[in-house]
């Protein structure tokens, strides 16, 4: 019988958790303290301890999680997306440990995951491609003769990893520089290798993908198109299956383009061909994401697959259950509920989610990761759930979608639910004005300029509810009970722990003590200080500068006073509530 270890949290994991219980199948969870009580350990099978708090300690612990696969006697590893799912260390190391890999070769995985070589292989193939460096750019005076040379705008993106990290576009030739140093730090950050090329920047593209499935027996079929084009810093918000507003030609060559950049890399599994198309057409590779997507429902709506039995089918050796692209039937949308404040520019926002009212009716599905009690806490990413909704044609979908939007209600955590509503009325995304005119920096350039992204005041929620006492996702308390003489390890979640009326304060909680300190808004990293010794600051004033959920969150003094101390050291994990500057 197989059992697979999903290395993964959150929404993805209680997906794959889903399709192995449809199809016999045991999982196996596994969760960071801030996770303890989270859904995907709930729903598990079996769900299991990596005891840590920070994505570097749990969830992209290559020992830990394989140590795990072998306590519970897993036979098949599924990494889900991001963390570990793209990478070929991990893959080999589950494959040489004799278990079975959900997701295609180690080797492909280097192939196209370096976008450099992902490059070159689509050139040999014949796949359109805008003009790029010919590898990575060793440094910012590199990437500035390119510029010179090629025009601008241009764009600088890590070569390695995806989501948007490590990615700045270059407008003004004095803006490399500074570009190019930020988007090497967070490549570093993101994925451990800082390494970026250059390419010629594509003014207002839309941003399209095949969805591509492809077996051991050498089978490769394309299953189907999507568009993404409406983002917001470069991160997917609403994507929508089949990809709209196509010519036959364009849909061909992505199409073609697609299956032919797989089957040159002998992928198998299930993976995304992504490319760029320009306001005048041109189209142009951008890079493979070799693992599931986080927008794939879509497309199974549209075509009646489920991508995950795919996966888990393909891993087995068993061959595609089709041999022809399936036709699309209706039209899908998908909206990522992010735990993000419209009213504060986005900003990631912590919480516990009171209650959560569901929308109901024909053609409306939701995968979540969360319920309501669930605590955000800001130490991984900010995504919740997605709501994804059907119909017989997009405008009937839209229609759908408006009317499960309003029924969709998340409280005790700000989340993104005003945008989506407001975006739904804007004709440039509804396509009423006779063109579809949104692309992937629209969000910045037109809806927020234009005001249009201010939301109803009746949503507006702060990170952190003024006077709270207590921050959520402490976590998990730790220590030794002994039973019938034998000590025994054992963690409570803190929410547990905090009832059972320990003396002092409830461990993992913080107070907020007034105006002489700056606590921190949610746990994350410290990047940097913005102030110094003996600055006078004003209410307001951003004083340092958090990464969290993938983000980087300003914070800001809530009152006046003058920086006594700094009470951290850049770099460090920092938790929620905790104190990073004295005032005077």
């Amino acid at each position: 019988m197989r059992k697979v270890l999903i290395a993964n949290r959150g929404e993805i994991a209680v997906r794959i958790i889903g399709t192995c219980a449809q199809q016999g199948i045991a999982s196996v969870a596994i969760y960071a303290d801030s996770d303890a009580e989270a859904l995907h350990t709930a729903l598990a099978d079996e769900a299991y301890a990596l005891e840590g708090s920070t994505p570097a300690e749990t969830y992209l612990d290559m020992h830990k999680v394989l140590q795990i696969a072998r306590i519970s006697g897993a036979t098949d590893v599924h990494p889900g997306y991001g963390f570990l799912a793209e990478n070929a260390d991990f893959a080999r190391a589950v494959i040489d440990a004799g278990l079975t890999w959900i997701g295609p070769a180690p080797e492909t995985i280097e192939a196209l995951g370096d976008k450099v070589k992902a490059r070159e292989l689509a050139l040999s193939v014949g796949a359109p491609l805008a003009p790029g460096s010919d590898g990575p750019v060793a440094s910012a005076a590199e990437a500035r003769a390119f510029a010179q040379e090629n025009g601008l705008p241009s764009i600088i993106k890590a070569a390695h990893g995806g989501g948007g990290r490590g990615m700045r576009i270059v407008r003004h030739l004095d803006e490399v520089e500074e570009a190019f140093t930020s988007a090497t730090r967070e490549a570093q950050a993101a994925f451990g290798n800082g390494e970026c090329f250059i390419e010629r920047f594509l003014e207002r593209p839309r941003h399209l993908e095949a969805q591509v499935v492809a077996d051991f027996q050498g089978n490769v079929l394309v299953v189907g198109t999507r568009d993404c084009s409406l983002q917001r810093r470069n991160q997917k918000l609403i994507e929508e299956a089949p990809a709209p507003f196509l010519t036959d030609d364009q849909r061909a060559a992505i199409e073609r383009a697609s299956a032919d950049i797989f089957r040159a890399a002998g992928y198998v599994g299930v993976g995304t061909a992504e490319f760029m198309v320009a306001q005048d057409g041109t189209i142009s590779f951008l890079e493979v994401n070799t693992r599931i997507q986080v927008e794939h429902p879509v497309t199974e709506e549209v075509t009646g697959l489920d991508l995950v039995a795919l996966q888990l089918s393909v891993a087995a050796g068993e061959p595609l259950p089709m041999t022809q692209t399936p036709v699309a039937h209706g039209h899908a949308f998908e909206f990522r509920i992010n735990a993000e404040d419209p009213a504060r520019g986005f900003l990631p926002a912590a919480g516990r989610i009171e209650s959560i009212s569901l929308p109901s009716g024909p053609g409306i599905r939701w995968d979540a990761g969360v319920r309501p009690g669930s605590v955000v806490s800001g130490d991984f990413d900010s995504m919740l759930a997605k709501l994804i909704v059907s119909g017989a044609t997009r405008e009937q979908a839209l229609r759908r979608a408006r009317f499960a939007l309003r029924q969709l209600e998340i409280s005790g955590v700000a989340t993104v639910l005003p945008f989506d509503r407001q975006v739904l009325e804007a004709p440039a995304f509804t396509a009423e004005g006779g063109e579809f005119g949104v692309y992937t920096t629209w969000i910045e350039d037109v809806f927020l300029a234009e005001g249009s992204g201010e939301p109803d005041v009746a949503y507006r929620q702060p990170l952190l509810p003024v006077g709270a006492r207590t921050f959520p996702g402490s976590g998990v308390t730790r220590f030794t009970l002994e039973i019938d003489g034998t000590p025994h390890r054992v963690g409570l979640p803190d929410s547990v722990f905090a009832s059972l009326g320990s003396a002092g304060a409830p461990a993992g909680t913080a107070e907020i003590e007034g105006p002489g300190q700056v606590l921190a808004p949610m746990s994350g990293s410290l990047l940097r200080f913005t102030v110094q010794l003996g600055d006078r600051v004003g209410a307001g004033t951003q004083v340092a500068l958090l990464e969290a959920m993938k983000t980087e969150v300003p914070v800001l003094a809530e009152s006046a006073g003058t920086v006594a101390e700094l009470l951290t050291e850049p770099g460090e994990r920092v938790s929620a509530g905790s104190a990073l500057i004295r005032f005077d």
